[in-house]
């Protein structure tokens, strides 16, 4: 069954848009991107990016988490229901919008340290980026 869509692809798009036009300025200047975007647009593009992996790569195998914005489960495999899953990916939004629109690669991700990932499925690099920047 495909993932349940809460965010609108057009509001989604945009956010993540707007998120990528504020990490141009920033890195001319600000320090983080993700702080300088208003909150609602950056929980948009989150939550968006997060329903978009879920649509490409539907299953219950790994749960991907970016707090305080949100989390979804995907990647086929061993069904999840209740408890930790057997395969968790965690991160900030800064980092999990960089995935997302290929800004940041996976291993870099993951080597730098800002982005945690067990279980055996949980290198998502084959779904990544989800849009272009």
């Amino acid at each position: 069954m495909p993932a349940r869509r809460r965010i609108d692809p057009s509001d989604g798009a945009s956010a993540v848009r707007a998120w990528a036009a504020t990490g141009a300025r920033a890195r001319q200047g600000a320090r983080e991107p993700s702080a300088a975007v208003d909150r609602r647009v950056l929980a948009t593009a989150v939550r968006y990016t997060l329903e978009e992996l879920a649509a490409r790569a539907p299953g219950r195998s790994v749960e991907v988490r970016v707090p305080p914005y949100g989390a979804t489960q995907a990647v086929a495999g061993t069904t999840h229901r209740r408890g930790t899953p057997p395969s968790v990916v965690e991160t900030d939004a800064g980092t999990w919008l960089a995935l997302a629109t290929g800004r940041l690669a996976w291993g870099d991700a993951t080597g730098s340290g800002a982005l945690m990932a067990s279980g055996e499925r949980c290198d998502l690099s084959p779904y990544l980026p989800l849009m272009p920047a």
